[in-house]
């Protein structure tokens, strides 16, 4: 079976190096192969190092890179990591359509900050789909899924770096197996159960000091590591990552910084408990120790939404 993966950076080259190593064939791979941090794609450079034919996804707008692309003659497309639009003539050419990873269980959380909303959300569990793509943002029929826990401390860089990243690719490689074989579902999704919540962005990260710990803890694991839960101090804005929530009775404002750490962290009074965060950043630098931008005494505030 022919494949062309679309996808880009680490988890699109080790998808290739997955799908290669079960022995499937790749006829070519389409990357953003215009960096614009003057550094070549990761799958780019390995599917070229293979010998394998690249072509960037965002030309495959114009006819001759589309020409290019079927010209490969491709059967299956295998969507690893995929930020651009793939456009439906694109969509028509494999002849047996095109299959996609995303890291919830769908129908719940489509879209692109699914992890985020998942651990924002406080939920205790989440999981993978491999689906089959159709013009829709991530409708099509379900392949497989796999289910992981979310612990209680567990933040968006955890869940994926040491779960949905991993048992992603081998999702990729069981499922372009199935496929293979003539034996890959297609389970409809269940509109009543879908969710879409928009990109986490400037507009959901600001910290609600207002919030019960455990909802405020859980928002801040689901902006953790992009885009930072955001707030105030003084009129300067920050980020606060990492860490970890104690229930405590108090009466201090919340949002007031209680006490840093010999470890660089910082202790920060919430309602009904007490916030650890690791690390801070100010708009523009590098994250940094908590310890060296807060102080005890200092009273955070809400950032602005936009």
């Amino acid at each position: 079976m022919r494949l062309a993966l679309f996808g880009q950076a680490a988890f699109g080259r080790d998808a290739l190096t997955a799908l290669r190593e079960a022995g499937e064939q790749l006829v070519g791979v389409s990357a953003p192969v215009g960096a614009t941090d003057e550094r070549p794609d990761t799958l780019a450079a390995a599917a070229e190092e293979a010998g394998i034919p690249v072509l960037d996804t965002r030309a495959l707008r114009e006819p001759e890179p589309l020409g290019a692309f079927r010209a490969w003659e491709p059967e299956l497309l295998v969507f690893a990591f995929v930020t651009e639009i793939v456009r439906p003539e694109v969509l028509a050419v494999p002849s047996l359509g095109a299959i996609q990873y995303h890291p919830s269980l769908l129908p719940r959380h489509r879209g692109r900050s699914a992890m985020n909303w998942a651990i924002a959300a406080g939920e205790a569990t989440t999981g993978l789909t491999v689906f089959w793509v159709d013009e829709g943002i991530d409708t099509g029929p379900v392949l497989l899924q796999r289910e992981v826990p979310i612990g209680v401390d567990d933040t968006v860089g955890s869940i994926y770096f040491e779960q949905l990243y991993p048992e992603g690719i081998e999702a990729l490689v069981e499922a372009v197996g199935l496929v293979r074989e003539g034996r890959a579902p297609r389970e409809p999704q269940d509109e009543a159960l879908a969710t879409y919540e928009p990109p986490m962005g400037r507009l959901h990260s600001a910290i609600d000091w207002s919030r019960p710990a455990r909802g405020l803890y859980d928002h801040l694991r689901g902006c953790d590591p992009q885009p930072g839960a955001r707030a105030l101090l003084g009129e300067t804005e920050i980020a606060l990552f990492g860490g970890a929530l104690r229930e405590a009775a108090h009466r201090t404002r919340p949002g007031t910084v209680l006490r840093t750490t010999e470890e660089g962290a910082a202790e920060i009074a919430v309602i009904g408990g007490v916030l650890t965060v690791t690390r801070a950043q100010r708009s523009g630098e590098p994250k940094q120790p908590a310890s060296e931008l807060l102080s005890p005494g200092d009273r955070l505030g809400r950032a602005p939404a936009g």
